[in-house]
């Protein structure tokens, strides 16, 4: 035997560790993405706090502004974004599988918006009616009005960017398909690897992180993170059924906007400047949501199950969820 015939054999080996029947590893794609996404955000912090002379998310006890929100969700996004993007030159994959996928993109988006204020408006409804949500009147008007409103809509557009697309983006997808292999592994008989795989990252991500990522929140509490959990797993399922983000994205964006902007209430906790009512919560904090806000009343688990319900209706499932 020669020497190039047992380096075959160990060159085959060493790939196997690294590269499997879907390309690159989950394992190392996702040790891969957590490694680019910190060095980029330090880079990107670095030079925001080198440009503005302070970081872009300063803490404060004070009401969220709207530049420096809309500056900090710009920046988080903008690395996510090109992470990702680098990843799938990596793994040499499309990067609408990651789920922003060009097919119904606006058509989900906007539909979603139209949703998102719905469902919001109507959790208020609820609340107003049942007397644990007092309205004082507009805070602002006019001019001031337009201009507060455009810029949360633009704001909450950047969030419901980056909170879908880093815990149902790359990260779902990569995990999923890890998962899967795992149950092919296992019993390559199984027609629902990937399904097992997608729910097994849902609950990581969706759940998990998603919850998670609100705990410092200043005034959540355990039925706000029950209700982000839930969210999660709302949102997730359109993506299960479309393969895509924009309804949710869309949809999350509106929700939040409804909160912070139109009706004035506090959202996962946090007030924000500018709003165009004012109200305040009244009685059990469990019903009213207390400092937490509408996410914390025990009522947005039936708007959340409702809008589950619609997504079922009104969304077609796509074939396209699962493709690689």
């Amino acid at each position: 035997m020669t020497d190039a015939d047992t380096a075959q054999p160990r060159d085959r080996g060493l790939r196997r560790i690294f590269i499997g029947s879907d390309g690159l590893r989950a394992g190392w794609s996702l040790l891969l993405f957590c490694l680019i996404l910190t060095v980029l955000t330090i880079g990107a912090v670095a030079a925001a706090t080198f440009i503005n002379g302070k970081p872009p998310h300063p803490p404060t006890g004070a009401p969220q502004g709207v530049i420096p929100s809309i500056k900090g969700e710009a920046l988080t996004f903008a690395v996510l974004l090109v992470t990702s993007w680098l990843m799938s030159r990596i793994e040499r994959r499309p990067f609408a599988a990651y789920g922003l996928r060009r097919e119904h993109a606006v058509p989900d988006l906007l539909t979603g918006m139209a949703w998102g204020i719905a469902m919001l408006s109507l959790l208020v409804g609820m609340l107003t009616l049942s007397g644990a949500l007092v309205f004082d009147g507009f805070a602002i008007g006019g001019s001031a009005a337009l201009g507060y409103g455009a810029a949360w809509f633009f704001a909450f557009c950047l969030v419901g960017l980056f909170e879908e697309f880093l815990t149902r983006g790359f990260l779902q997808y990569t995990l999923a398909r890890g998962v899967a292999g795992i149950v092919r592994a296992v019993a390559p008989a199984s027609k629902n690897a990937r399904t097992i795989g997608f729910w097994v990252a849902a609950l990581v991500f969706s759940v998990g992180v998603f919850a998670g990522g609100h705990l410092a929140n200043k005034g959540e509490t355990a039925m706000g993170l029950v209700s982000v959990a839930l969210a999660g797993l709302t949102f997730v399922y359109v993506l299960y059924r479309t393969g895509s983000l924009w309804w949710a994205i869309g949809f999350h964006a509106t929700w939040d906007w409804a909160q912070s902007f139109l009706y004035g209430v506090r959202d996962s906790g946090l007030a924000m400047e500018g709003h165009l009512l004012a109200s305040h919560p009244a009685g059990a904090a469990l019903l009213s949501g207390g400092e937490t806000g509408p996410e914390g009343s025990i009522l947005v688990v039936p708007t959340l199950l409702l809008t589950v319900f619609i997504i079922h209706r009104t969304l077609p499932r796509r074939a396209a969820a699962f493709d690689a």
